[in-house]
């Protein structure tokens, strides 16, 4: 069972100088110039947030991003030499890399780390700011925080909400230890949980807003059972291939029924714990790029980036699947087998097809192209909830219906979907 974070004792809070709170405006009128936010309550809690509080240290990468072992640099706020660098890498918009392979975040020393992995991030701001808009916070209102990280959400929750209805969770105790401090320095003390974020925290339920701040493969259904009449729940769904993330939107109306969509999105949360991520290596990257194979000429365009509907349906259907999005053209490999696609156009509406591997990539996408324009070229799925707890993401209906079986762990292969 999930247990509540240890008692904190509040340290120093760290200093909110000129420069932060110039860079945090900066941070805030990028976002509204960006689209990603518009005026309003979230926007007044980013600006009121200073990110040096939450994440008084973070990790920069120093060498290339192919470069093995990788190499981190911990900058810490309170050393002078570490500011102006530590101040752009918190307010740039990027993500901030707080974890290196579950580490203990308090007491650390600065200094340059070889190998492992980073284990906790905040994330784009961007992505971040837009998710939260759509949350709709308001006060008084009993909030759920799933995957505490830096806490920057939780934070944003305690500022529009108030800290008393606020429960945020994550599975590393010291990843809620640090977040129960750095919240405290900032004058919040809510609920701060170690345990299972996708069983949530029945205790304070229901909730009228729940916040997955991690991928997951399907809905969880502890949340869906611990939001209230009338509430919201938003969560990333996706497989292990990060290129094609998908919006669960959750609602339960006043009477109880439970109505779900999933929209394709461009950017998602990264996925949860343990849950295999697949990625294309440099190497084979430039295979996929320059390699000879089997091309044919004249086929009929692929659907273009920007319809998310279909590539959200053939990362379901066809998992496996990761896009070089580096690319100038198509590119999808299937790391597990080697198998990759790379798309020409030829300049009069068709396109040159190559591929290698044993699987037939092009077909792939081709076969579910179909599907996805006889179902109307979908660019969200209705998910469904059946009574003994299974999920499916449907669109269209009768014999143009396009539907998949949303899983708690990845199809084997050969498995129908």
């Amino acid at each position: 069972m999930p247990k509540p974070a240890p008692p904190v004792s509040p340290t120093t809070p760290a200093v909110d100088d000129a420069d932060a709170a110039r860079a945090r405006a900066a941070m805030v009128a990028h976002l509204h110039e960006a689209g990603h936010l518009p005026p309003g309550p979230v926007s007044e809690a980013l600006l009121a947030l200073p990110r040096q509080v939450l994440m008084p240290q973070a990790y920069v990468r120093r060498s290339a991003p192919d470069e093995t072992p990788p190499r981190w640099d911990l900058l810490d706020w309170s050393a002078p030499e570490d500011r102006d660098e530590l101040l752009h890498v918190l307010y740039s918009g990027d993500s901030v890399a707080i974890q290196h392979d579950r580490e203990p975040l308090l007491g650390r020393a600065r200094g340059t780390l070889s190998g492992g992995a980073m284990t906790s991030m905040s994330s784009v701001t961007g992505m971040t700011a837009g998710l939260l808009q759509e949350l709709d916070l308001e006060p008084r209102q009993q909030v759920l925080d799933v995957g505490t990280g830096a806490a920057v959400t939780a934070a944003v929750a305690c500022f529009l909400s108030g800290d008393a209805g606020v429960v945020t969770i994550d599975r590393d105790e010291h990843v809620t230890s640090a977040a129960a401090t750095h919240l405290a320095d900032l004058g919040y003390r809510p609920t701060v949980v170690t345990g299972d974020g996708k069983a949530g925290w029945p205790d304070r339920a229901p909730y009228d807003r729940v916040f997955v701040s991690f991928a997951v493969p399907r809905v969880p259904s502890a949340l869906v059972e611990q939001l209230a009449p009338q509430g919201l729940s938003l969560a990333t769904v996706g497989t292990s291939s990060p290129s094609w993330p998908g919006l669960a939107v959750i609602t339960k109306t006043a009477q109880g029924r439970i109505e779900g969509e999933l929209r394709a999105v461009e950017f998602g949360h990264r996925a949860g714990w343990g849950w295999d991520r697949l990625f294309l290596s440099a190497a084979f990257r430039e295979e996929m790029a320059t390699a000879e194979g089997v091309t044919v000429r004249g086929h009929r365009l692929p659907p273009p980036r920007e319809a998310r509907g279909f590539w959200l349906a053939l990362d379901h259907l066809r998992p496996g699947l990761v896009c070089n999005f580096g690319a100038e053209h198509l590119q999808i490999g299937a790391p597990e087998c080697g198998s990759w696609v790379r798309v020409s156009p030829d300049g009069d509406g068709t396109c040159s097809v190559t591929e290698f591997g044993p699987r037939g990539i092009w077909h792939e996408i081709e076969e579910i192209a179909a599907q996805w324009q006889a179902a109307g070229e979908p660019d969200a799925y209705r998910i469904e909830f059946s009574a003994d707890g299974k999920q499916w993401a449907v669109a269209g209906s009768g014999r143009n219906e396009l539907c998949w079986t949303l899983r708690d762990e990845r199809p084997v292969k050969g498995d129908p979907q």
